[in-house]
């Protein structure tokens, strides 16, 4: 009888890790409601870049390919947002809460579909002849980019654009002496569903088993008879759909939008992916959210260090763990 294959452990460090570092914030802050704020607070920040990036770790994981050009799809979501809201002032305006958050998700799902067909595009006409090249990758996609960005200003212009939120998600809802903003309510409940999503797909359908696998071993993939090169495909108008939902988060939480959005963020992004591990949807999620914590307790404690501590605790991750928070076996 062939012996039952061992079971793979989970590793809870990089959770507890995360605990950690909420934990130590409490002392570190002083004042529990201020803790309270702050925690939630970076939680949202921290799941918006999670929904953004979470597209581009899927596209390095399994396409191998490092996509610069990947801000233009967050700024694509976010005008293609402004427009919506725009054109449903009345249910965007109103004191109804029911009526604000449908013409959100309208915004949300017109700038995943647009994002998602400019991916389409993106992948055809620049990614696919440079696959396998990751010099040329980084410089015809940060090409990409900059051309996509003249695009937009050519259609919406280049001045600054509000995106205000709705009436029913201002202000806060008030939990003892901490004041938890509304909105960022709404974006942690729509971060963990797109974690939840993703997790779902890549553990419990064929599609994303077919993706595992590809990103484990692609050639023994495409000698059961799969055609991986679809995959490619669909992963990155999947990401690039990903992107375009984060724009619309990312502007209504600054509540304006600059073609120059995406770029602004691009860093932070790899930033996320590095932490978590190139290609890993589970290090990616755990490394936004820590990414998205510690600049909120620093940018309370510390302003000057803020602007280099998710550097910093990039740094600390890779040199406790060169490969990532949970690196994935072929990397």
């Amino acid at each position: 009888m062939s012996k039952a294959l061992p079971k793979v452990r989970f590793d809870w460090l990089p959770l507890a890790l995360l605990l950690a570092l909420v934990v130590v914030g409490l002392p570190a802050i002083g004042s529990s409601s201020t803790w309270l704020t702050l925690t939630v607070a970076g939680l949202a920040m921290g799941l918006i870049i999670f929904v953004i990036a979470s597209g581009l770790t899927l596209v390095f994981g399994l396409m191998d390919v490092l996509n610069f050009g990947h801000g233009v799809f967050i700024a694509c979501g976010a005008f293609v947002a402004t427009s919506v809201m725009a054109g449903m002032s009345g249910w965007a305006g109103a004191d109804s809460m029911a009526l604000n958050l449908g013409a959100i998700f309208i915004a949300m799902l017109a700038a995943m579909a647009v994002a998602g067909a400019l991916g389409w595009a993106f992948e055809r006409v620049i990614v696919r002849p440079v696959y396998g090249l990751h010099l040329k990758q980084i410089l015809i996609t940060m090409g990409g980019m900059i051309v996509g960005e003249e695009i937009i200003k050519m259609i919406w212009g280049p001045d600054q654009i509000a995106l205000p939120l709705p009436p029913a998600l201002r202000g806060a809802f008030i939990v003892g002496d901490a004041a938890i903003e509304k909105y960022r309510v709404l974006t942690v409940v729509i971060g963990l569903l797109v974690f939840a999503a993703l997790a779902w797909t890549l553990s419990r359908t064929k599609i994303g088993l077919l993706v595992r696998a590809g990103v484990q071993d692609r050639e023994m993939v495409e000698s059961l008879g799969y055609r991986i090169s679809r995959l490619f495909v669909g992963v990155f108008v999947a990401g690039s759909a990903l992107a375009g939902l984060g724009g619309v988060l990312w502007g209504l939480y600054q509540q304006s939008v600059v073609p120059q959005i995406g770029g602004q963020i691009t860093v932070l992004l790899f930033i996320v992916i590095i932490i978590g591990g190139l290609g890993s949807t589970l290090g990616c999620f755990v490394g936004a959210l820590m990414v998205g914590v510690l600049a909120n307790y620093t940018g309370f404690l510390a302003p000057k260090v803020a602007l280099v501590s998710n550097i910093a605790l990039m740094l600390v991750i890779l040199l406790w763990r060169p490969r990532g928070l949970y690196p994935v076996t072929s990397r």
